[in-house]
């Protein structure tokens, strides 16, 4: 049973960090489609006082049965909660009344799979630092999502290509793909044909760096655009081929972004798969985004264009196409 990660909770905002003693809540789901059959998980971990999920990972693992792959997730979600602070209490909420009762040490384990995933689970964390909660289904559609999330890619061919910076060849072009026609310099020269013009990188001038990274910078990494550089005032993301800068400093002329001024309005990128554009779109609105033009997505741009249109906190738009 080979565990197969869309992708990485690593890769998903700068990691938080919280107080010792800090109380974190984790759901976890799973599924399998056939029973044993197509399986994945879905974990996230949210601060139980605003309600925000911090972290959250999806997994495909192949052919296994509902349980286990409920199992799975529980492990999947302690693993992100112990990265995000070792020393937090944590309230695991489930709508598995089998893992809930057993974990809670009201039921037997008899089954050698589920024994061995609910050993690993006791040793991520000190079991007298977890609790656990049954939720009726309704109550878990986050992580209910996440695990669909899982099993769709799978069965479709999609696991194991990470969602990260690390992500190449899932569709979405990493830096520098699919930047121009085909025609590089070299062949210009032999063939006598003028070479066609493609971007270097693309420099964004920002007031808030933070809120950048936290949106734009989540953004471009899950394109494929991997964190390159950093330093005072800026940040960048891509290759040598083709990279993206935000940027701040004390040459930044005062006053907020404005797409609708005359300059660039918004950046476009392939977003892969019309699965894979809705997907982006839906995990952006937790990374400060919100949808513009939301009743005509998603041919906003047209009866033939599928894209969904983004904004951020700072008015800056980005549009990712299907396809």
């Amino acid at each position: 049973m080979a565990d197969e990660q869309l992708f990485d909770p690593r890769a998903d905002d700068a990691v938080h960090r919280l107080h010792d003693g800090a109380r974190l809540v984790v759901e976890a789901d799973g599924g399998s489609r056939g029973n044993p059959g197509h399986a994945g998980y879905g974990a996230l971990v949210r601060d139980p006082e605003s309600g925000r999920i911090l972290v959250e990972k999806a997994a495909y693992i192949g052919k296994a049965s509902n349980n286990v792959a409920e199992y799975s997730g529980l492990v999947a979600g302690l693993e992100l909660a112990r990265e995000l602070d070792p020393a937090a209490a944590v309230h695991v909420k489930m709508d598995s009344k089998l893992v809930v009762e057993q974990m809670s040490g009201r039921w037997q384990i008899k089954h050698a799979d589920m024994r061995v995933l609910a050993a690993k689970a006791r040793k991520v964390m000190d079991p007298r630092r977890v609790t656990y909660e049954w939720i009726p289904r309704e109550r878990n559609k986050d992580a209910d999502r996440l695990s669909n999330e899982a099993m769709d890619a799978g069965m479709a061919g999609a696991a194991g290509k990470p969602r990260g910076p690390a992500a190449a060849g899932r569709g979405v072009p990493t830096a520098g793909e699919g930047a121009g026609t085909g025609v590089d310099a070299d062949d210009a020269v032999i063939s006598g044909k003028r070479p066609v013009a493609r971007l270097h990188h693309v420099e964004i001038w920002i007031g808030d760096l933070v809120a950048a990274e936290a949106s734009l910078g989540w953004l471009l990494e899950r394109l494929g655009l991997a964190r390159k550089d950093s330093w005072a005032t800026g940040v960048s993301y891509g290759s040598e081929e083709f990279y993206v800068v935000l940027e701040s400093g004390p040459d930044l002329a005062a006053g907020a972004h404005e797409r609708r001024r005359p300059g660039v309005n918004h950046l476009a990128f392939h977003g892969g798969s019309r699965a894979d554009v809705d997907l982006l779109a839906r995990r952006a609105a937790s990374h400060g985004w919100r949808l513009l033009f939301a009743d005509r997505h998603p041919f906003a741009g047209g009866a033939e264009h599928y894209a969904a249109y983004l904004e951020n906190s700072e008015g800056f738009e980005v549009e990712l196409v299907a396809g």
